[in-house]
């Protein structure tokens, strides 16, 4: 692979834009390369340093110790100054410039100069948040330590409360002790320290510690949102026991797992950037035919991305807490704890992936022969059949084409470097690939088909035509494996993400009382796109709860309670996001989520209006339901359009916004076209259908 593409490819997706530009730097090489060529005549004499030089080794690189018994010729100087802000910046200064590529050459050097003043610059400024970050983890350790002697020795002799209301964060800085900072060298202002280790003070000094804390509360409650709303005391008394100390431990030891990836991170960034303008200069050199990556590779060597130690200093001292407080001095299982997982894909998966891939094509085309060859379109009874029997197992096939899309995004989001699992809060080495997906939903998928062609032979064949009841309960059967599946206890079927999915469906029914993250809103717009699937659900239960499932006869469409659930259930995923919308208007103090609001409430009320006009038909009735739904309809496309595809964004300089994930702009448009399209069509068909039910219902 080219240095170039593995370059882009270990960026991290947050810092993407504070790399070097290293195909900006190769396309003004390759002007200088062409204007060279264009410039050569035979007969004239080129320098060939090359040749002339000795050999260095296959894996040396530039360095300033490097020997000088011969004397070079220095083809470029580097100059140090420091800007108004108080970082350094450097100018590089060509020596001779020949008239080949002359323009080339400066341009290059004057957008290299650029390009490391910016990663220096970024990289010294994620150090220092890095510094600042080591203090305030310092300070929480010591909350630690002073929390855990307390739980241990309940009889210490202190005279505090059992119950403390400060924050952590208040801690006066005057009295920390050893700060991560003060231990790799680093001198933080106003931060005073008497050298000692807290774990090797007395026990009284430690635990004064916790006379100015207490355990903040990460995870909000409904209980906490409604004594916010009523402006109640929300604060807890905090007790001193084991059950409190092991939340504690859990929390601090995922902060210290999180901070030691950003230190990984800002180290790579350090490695890849100064690799990459190793790189660079020596294709110059070779392109150019000078020696001008020796000295300004010294420079980058003196420079601030190389020279500083601070991250490496602090991630030893990361290490060495992490292994002593959350590894129980265990070397090995810390660093495997601190260290990422790199997830394997496993073979099995994709065998078991293709196995029912190919089983489930398998048996669409076997039921399609299946209903060809016993002419079921024509038999008696196929009306009442698809009444009945289809609406039961289409469940099925809107979760599996819902899955399969979600698959494809996610492979999508792994080829274009999204970092979703960071995005979507799952827990480390825990989240599914699209081969796990594909693979739950062709597996569904295949018992799904198996059971209908079960159902139709039983029904078609006289030996088992007796067998009403096991024909008509197979739906309810898969249904029931399907949620004993969803809310099994044991840690088989990905429980990890099975319980991350029950919780986001539980956050997004109570929305208004949860603080609204992106899994939730994420969640609750797909929600809105399987109305249908709801539907489903609610006749399972109308079917198999009131219906005479026996003799395939039900009176859910002349029942009028289930006409109103049949529009309630329609409405409740567009109300969902309305509220989460409304919440984050409150806290976010973002206007655009209150247009976002607008736009699900006009589908709901444009929802009642349609169904107050198909039991009540009249002119004003619907007149009203034809303006909002309307409305709805083209306020909905606007906002799609300008807001969620980016099309026509004020900010945005082109017709599409500013960063897109990828490359090809004609996707975005031909996706656009193809969205729009499929989802108001189905809009006005579901819209046709439904008047079309009510209707049929107050007939009967």
């Amino acid at each position: 692979m080219k240095f170039g593409k593995d370059f882009v490819r270990q960026m991290i997706p947050e810092w993407q834009q504070a790399y070097m530009d290293y195909a900006g730097l190769k396309s003004i090489l390759q002007e200088i390369q062409t204007s060279r060529k264009r410039s050569e005549r035979p007969g004239i004499l080129k320098r060939k340093l090359s040749g002339s030089r000795n050999f260095s080794g296959l894996t040396k690189r530039y360095s300033r110790t490097a020997s000088t018994r011969e004397p070079e010729i220095q083809d470029i100087l580097v100059h140090a100054t420091t800007g108004d802000d108080g970082f350094e910046r450097y100018e590089t200064t060509i020596l001779e410039v020949a008239e080949a590529g002359r323009e080339s050459e400066l341009a290059f050097f004057k957008t290299l100069d650029l390009e490391f003043d910016k990663v220096n610059h970024f990289y010294r400024s994620k150090v220092e948040e890095m510094v600042k970050e080591a203090v305030v983890l310092n300070k929480q350790m010591d909350a630690l330590i002073a929390f855990r002697i307390k739980v241990e020795r309940p009889s210490s002799s202190w005279s505090c409360s059992e119950t403390v209301s400060v924050d952590m964060n208040a801690l006066d800085s005057n009295d920390q002790r050893n700060t991560l900072a003060e231990e790799m060298g680093i001198r933080v202002e106003g931060n005073g320290s008497n050298g000692g280790d807290s774990t090797k003070e007395s026990v009284p000094q430690v635990l004064s510690v916790l006379e100015r804390i207490r355990l903040n509360k990460t995870q909000e409650t409904p209980l906490s949102t409604i004594k916010n709303v009523l402006k109640l005391s929300n604060q807890e008394e905090l007790k001193f026991t084991r059950e409190n100390l092991k939340k504690i431990e859990e929390r601090l030891k995922n902060v210290f797992i999180e901070f030691y990836r950003k230190l990984r991170h800002l180290k790579n960034y350090s490695f890849l950037n100064t690799l990459a303008i190793s790189k660079i200069m020596k294709k110059y050199d070779k392109i150019a035919s000078r020696s001008a990556a020796k000295p300004y590779m010294e420079m980058v060597d003196k420079s601030y991305l190389t020279s500083s130690d601070e991250i490496n200093k602090l991630m030893l001292r990361v290490e060495s807490t992490f292994v002593e407080h959350f590894a129980g001095l265990n070397r090995s299982k810390g660093m495997n704890l601190l260290r990422p997982k790199v997830k394997k894909e496993k073979h099995r998966i994709t065998f078991s992936t293709g196995f029912f891939v190919g089983c489930t094509v398998s048996l669409v085309v076997a039921l399609v022969m299946f209903i060809h060859a016993r002419n079921i379109m024509g038999a008696v009874g196929h009306k009442v059949y698809m009444e009945t029997m289809f609406p039961l197992y289409s469940l099925f096939a809107f979760v599996v084409l819902h899955m399969i899309m979600y698959a494809s995004n996610i492979y999508f989001w792994k080829r274009y470097r999204v970092n979703y699992p960071f995005i979507f809060g799952f827990k480390e080495g825990t989240e599914l690939g699209y081969r796990h997906v594909l693979l739950l939903s062709f597996g569904l998928g295949t018992l799904a088909l198996c059971a209908v062609l079960i159902n139709l032979d039983m029904e078609m064949d006289p030996n088992t035509n007796d067998y009403k009841t096991m024909t008509e309960l197979l739906p309810m059967f898969i249904l029931a494996l399907v949620v004993a599946i969803l809310f099994c206890p044991f840690n088989i079927f990905y429980r990890s993400s099975r319980v991350f999915f029950l919780m986001v469906v539980f956050r997004c029914i109570a929305a208004p009382l949860y603080k609204v993250n992106l899994p939730d809103f994420f969640l609750a717009d797909q929600l809105t796109s399987q109305v249908q699937a709801l539907r489903s659900l609610e006749f399972y239960i109308c079917y198999y709860g009131w219906g005479d499932f026996k003799h395939r006869q039900n009176t859910c469409r002349s029942s009028d309670v289930y006409s109103t659930f049949y529009f309630i259930v329609a409405v409740i995923p567009y109300w969902s996001r309305f509220l989460q919308c409304v919440r984050r208007l409150i806290e976010e103090n973002d206007s655009s989520q209150g247009y976002n609001a607008l736009k699900y409430l006009l589908t709901v009320v444009a929802v009642c209006l349609r169904t107050a006009y198909s039991f009540n038909r009249g002119n004003i009735w619907k007149i009203s339901a034809w303006v909002f739904s309307a409305l709805a309809t083209f306020y909905g496309t606007y906002w799609d359009i300008v807001f969620d595809w980016g099309l026509l964004h004020r900010p945005s300089k082109h017709l599409l916004r500013e960063k897109l994930l990828v490359p090809h702009k004609a996707v975005y448009y031909v996706a656009i076209v193809r969205t729009m399209k499929i989802k108001r069509t189905v809009q006005f068909l579901i819209d046709g259908f439904l008047i079309s039910f009510v209707s049929a219902s107050s007939s009967l």
